[in-house]
């Protein structure tokens, strides 16, 4: 399926993207012979039957792993490798606090069910989930600028994923945690409160399992039964959200990463498609139908660990 994916969006990308505007922008516009040749250099040109190209596109890939070059001839390989380090530190850092802060609430608000702090946090999440990308992150933004004026320095930076004149390891990580921290609790932010609602609901419904009862019968109390029996079995659902939702991550935060000024997989896409980047649009698809693939994989063995009765029968 990812090669199917992966070739389909080729063909799509060569039929909605039309290289050679980026060439037309330029003053004086250079002839079209002109613009012809240098992109047939990167297999883009147009004039050239897509199937020529598609198969000079796919024999560079499976040879030499090689997925071209932009019109601009700027390769779509270390475009790739660098992006996607830089969408991993935000990504899987915010995916982790979301879904420590979500099952973490869920567990403490369904043992003190309809109590203040149940219906406290769950207002809460439920405004956090209602909050538009842009908001939260130029909130975010704007209470971070009021901190580090209050300071009188910079604690924390507003945009980019990094300073170029920082050197030694450790400045290199207190740098590197200064540019994530807000991205990071901006992610957070919106992402926490599916994960809570979601995981809330679920144990209430396990609460009312016989084998929770029992349990309780046993002498255990309701946050007793619910951390050791209830969790377990209604973290299989959760589980399965998540590993498809952080492949889904690398390439859809787009708003975040623009606002913050974060060059990875999310800008990088919008990127491709504004400046008719063929090779770079069917580069991010292969790199999100992998990544799905990966969740389904991840999604398999969290119920299979989660779940023994699927053990059982394996």
């Amino acid at each position: 399926m990812i090669v199917v994916a992966t070739n389909l969006t080729y063909f799509l990308a060569n039929w909605f993207l039309d290289p050679r505007a980026n060439y037309v922008l330029l003053r004086p516009p250079p002839a079209p012979e002109q613009i012809d040749r240098a992109l047939a250099q990167y297999d883009l040109s147009p004039s050239t039957p897509v199937l020529v190209r598609w198969q000079q596109w796919i024999g560079n890939i499976v040879l030499h792993w090689d997925w071209g070059r932009s019109p601009v001839g700027e390769s779509v390989n270390d475009e790739i490798a660098f992006r996607v380090g830089v969408s991993a530190q935000l990504v899987l850092l915010s995916a982790i606090l979301s879904v420590a802060i979500g099952i973490a609430l869920a567990v403490y608000t369904a043992a003190r069910q309809y109590r203040f702090a149940d219906r406290f946090t769950q207002v809460l999440s439920v405004v956090a989930m209602n909050i538009p990308v842009p908001v939260a992150s130029l909130v975010v933004v704007l209470l971070a600028i009021a901190l580090n004026r209050s300071l009188g320095g910079t604690l924390f930076f507003v945009a980019g994923s990094r300073s170029p004149t920082v050197t030694g390891f450790w400045p290199l990580v207190l740098d590197r945690l200064q540019h994530l921290a807000l991205p990071t609790v901006a992610l957070t932010l919106i992402s926490y409160a599916g994960y809570h609602l979601l995981q809330r609901s679920l144990l209430l419904d396990e609460v009312n399992a016989d084998y929770v009862r029992t349990a309780r019968a046993k002498g255990l109390t309701r946050s007793e039964a619910i951390r050791r029996h209830g969790l377990r079995t209604s973290l299989i659902p959760v589980a399965t959200s998540i590993a498809f939702t952080i492949p889904a991550l690398f390439t859809g935060a787009v708003l975040t990463e623009t606002i913050f000024a974060w060059e990875g997989m999310g800008r990088y896409f919008i990127t491709t498609i504004s400046e008719n980047d063929v090779h770079g649009v069917v580069a991010v698809a292969a790199f999100g139908a992998l990544m799905t693939a990966v969740g389904a994989i991840l999604a398999d063995l969290a119920v299979a660990v989660l779940d023994p009765r699927v053990r059982v029968s394996g």
